[in-house]
């Protein structure tokens, strides 16, 4: 859909309230040192940009973030990154960390309880709606149009959800609807997910965004706190009950997707294993990929670090420096080394004579000279050694480095380092 040009009436009453204490185990080492919202994701941006950004261009101003796991490279994003909220403006960016504040034993329990224990500061916004966010998964959304749904159904809660191939959708929350939209069944994370209606090989599964007026929300959280039976969790307790006892209401994400390629579809992307992450990195190589992030009107904001353009140099026969169907990130030097279909973030060095095939390198990679480097992803500040050679011997790289099914190699400074041991 086009970028909507109406006023953003509702998101002036709303605030936007995103989940990021996950670890994202799935994505192996990547997130040793930091929590998947904080992961490295198209060159300058990290994953959690995409759900912030969201919600600023949809005209939410008012944000709290929810961490837990390995904070710390997450919390310094989102102070360098989303500092330019002002509160004069009635404007803000909370940093919500799991700090034990309703009781000393506690962190936060579950999704749920994770807006429970901050519903004070919640509060002290004074937001007519809420939408809850998951900061982990990359897409653009417009959040107006789905609290225009929201209102007009007279909804308690809202869903958005997406359509998938009924084999994955065991790793989502999966809903029936009826022809009004309303949810009649939601069960999370089936292992024999119910087909849609009419189409017997997809699901509609949940996206892990929900809206609620927030005074309803606070009731219902309330609750579920004082059951000692719930694990506190909206997809495994607050989602089922009000879908039991209230009116939940789906909303389809492709009737509020943004996107400059109407022909396309819907995008969405969890980039949880290594594969979905160097796939979905590699993709924006592509001529024309599916996600536009040089999309002006929808933009995605993130922190703008100072740095050099990027620079080719050499130009000899084998010693040239160049790159096809990729993406150079500023402040990165390719100096005698040819770079193919791969993602180069920040001030990412490849010396001479080195070549490089779909490879993402975060920040501060340093490939050694005549390296020889295809289908992996590079931790940030990995120094790549002369003369290394991955994705040609798959016995071999599996000894060294983590070896997906699909053989992508994951390389970090530690499994480098254990090489000459």
């Amino acid at each position: 859909m086009p970028v909507r040009k109406s006023p953003h009436t509702l998101s002036r009453d709303a605030m936007a309230f995103v989940l990021a204490g996950g670890r994202g185990s799935r994505l192996m080492e990547l997130t040793d040192k930091r929590a998947k919202p904080a992961v490295y994701f198209g060159g300058t941006t990290r994953i959690i940009d995409f759900a912030l950004s969201n919600a600023l261009n949809s005209g939410i101003r008012r944000i709290g973030v929810a961490t837990q796991y390995k904070a710390h490279s997450l919390i310094r994003h989102l102070q360098r990154g989303w500092s330019f909220l002002r509160a004069e403006r009635n404007e803000g960016l909370d940093i919500l960390p799991a700090s034990q504040r309703v009781d000393e034993g506690k962190w936060y329990l579950g999704t749920a309880d994770a807006v429970t224990q901050n519903i004070d500061i919640v509060e002290s916004y004074e937001p007519k709606y809420i939408v809850i966010l998951a900061g982990d998964h990359i897409y653009k959304q417009d959040y107006e149009l789905m609290l225009e749904q929201h209102v007009s159904a007279g909804a308690d809660v809202t869903v958005g959800c997406l359509t998938v191939p009924r084999e994955e959708a065991s790793a989502f929350g999966v809903m029936h609807i009826d022809s009004d939209q309303r949810i009649i069944d939601f069960i999370e994370k089936p292992a024999d997910p119910p087909a849609m209606p009419g189409d017997p090989t997809k699901s509609l599964a949940s996206m892990g965004i929900y809206v609620f007026e927030t005074s309803y929300l606070f009731k219902r959280l309330i609750e579920d706190a004082a059951d000692p039976n719930s694990s506190h969790d909206f997809g495994k307790d607050i989602i089922p009950a009000i879908v039991k006892d209230g009116k939940a209401v789906a909303h389809k994400f492709s009737d509020s997707c943004v996107s400059s390629k109407p022909d396309f579809e819907p995008y969405w992307r969890d980039v949880g294993t290594v594969d979905a992450f160097w796939r979905a990195n590699i993709d924006l190589t592509d001529f024309d990929p599916e996600l536009d992030i040089y999309e002006h009107r929808w933009p995605i904001w993130t922190y703008g670090e100072i740095t050099p353009p990027a620079k080719f140099i050499h130009d000899e026969e084998d010693r040239r420096g160049s790159a096809t169907s990729s993406m150079v990130s500023g402040g990165c030097v390719v100096s005698g080394s040819h770079v193919d279909k791969s993602l180069l973030f920040t001030n990412v060095r490849c010396n001479s004579y080195s070549h490089l095939s779909r490879v993402v390198a975060l920040p501060k990679v340093d490939i050694g000279r005549r390296a020889r480097l295809t289908d992996v992803v590079i931790d940030r500040g990995v120094r790549i050694p002369e003369g290394l050679v991955v994705g040609e011997d798959p016995e071999l790289d599996a000894k060294r480095f983590r070896r997906t099914e699909n053989g992508v190699c994951l390389i970090t400074q530690p499994m480098i380092d254990a090489i000459g041991s």
